[in-house]
């Protein structure tokens, strides 16, 4: 049981829960608005296939990181630098889950799998191995993977895209500096001993935290943009904007006061921010 449990860990459940999610959401989206009956053999499939390819991901560059997790506390414990399964096991394991999630993807259609490819890619090959040690715009660009699993979950259920589903892949695209670069500045001296150029650790933490503010904001507005394509109920603009005041609120803070608690806050509280978003947007689709 242990073992498992470490190959648990290695995919890093907590990220591709959240992924997974976003496409799951994004496939009740595509039944409704393709006019078709659910299919929860779809949606298991659909389902199974997101959690391959996001956790392959994670314990590709989880291999590929291993040296630098191995220097920072807040990662040496993880399975690889810790010892618990060897760098040869997690190749092989991640490439199998990749290969897994791809072939999945290829039982719906070919535009799925293009994008969980694209996904891929990016994630694993221009993230991590190209930008992440590199430059701090590496969760910019390589940000593009985390969009991802939308289309391909969309494109499962409609064999395209929509308007709408470009537009939820993207607002988890703007999500992501919030959520990566407050982490940065809870754990910067570690990222600074492991040698990854984060955006605090670049430019400090208080041009940092203004980046935040500037991406916070970005976000909260980038949450209600939907209404300049698609019809939108009180409910979720409500919602939404609630949602953007308490991360918004949050980032002034960290202006104000640059410390690693309430960066770990904003942390912590950006996750569920994007379910919440995602669940108001499903609502609003389904009900109103």
């Amino acid at each position: 049981m242990s073992r498992l449990r470490d190959y648990w860990t290695l995919t890093k459940p907590k990220i591709w829960g959240l992924l997974v999610f976003t496409g799951f959401v994004a496939m009740l989206i595509a039944f409704r608005e393709s006019g078709r009956q659910i299919s929860i053999v779809e949606l298991l499939l659909g389902t199974v296939a997101l959690t391959f390819g996001s956790a392959s991901a994670n314990v590709l560059t989880n291999y590929h990181d291993r040296d630098i997790d191995a220097v920072m506390e807040r990662t040496k414990d993880r399975p690889i630098p810790s010892g618990k399964i060897k760098p040869a096991e997690a190749l092989v394991f991640g490439f199998v889950m990749a290969s897994l999630s791809i072939l999945l993807s290829l039982y719906f259609n070919l535009i799925s799998t293009l994008f969980m490819v694209a996904g891929l890619v990016d994630n694993v090959v221009v993230y991590s191995l190209l930008l992440k040690r590199r430059t701090w715009l590496n969760i910019i660009l390589g940000g593009i993977s985390g969009g991802m699993p939308v289309l391909v979950g969309y494109a499962y259920v409609a064999n395209t895209v929509s308007a709408t589903a470009l537009y939820m892949s993207a607002l988890v695209m703007v999500w992501i500096p919030t959520h990566i670069w407050s982490l940065a500045v809870t754990y910067r001296e570690d990222y600074k001993r492991a040698g990854v150029p984060m955006l605090p650790v670049v430019y400090g933490e208080r041009v940092a935290s203004i980046c935040i503010a500037a991406a916070s904001t970005l976000l909260a507005i980038f949450s209600v943009a939907v209404i300049f394509f698609a019809s939108v109920s009180t409910f979720y603009l409500v919602t939404t904007l609630a949602l953007g005041l308490a991360v918004l609120g949050y980032s002034v803070k960290l202006i104000l006061d640059r410390s690693s608690d309430t960066a770990w806050k904003l942390f912590k509280i950006t996750s569920p921010y994007l379910m919440l978003v995602f669940i108001a947007f499903a609502v609003n689709v389904w009900f109103f």
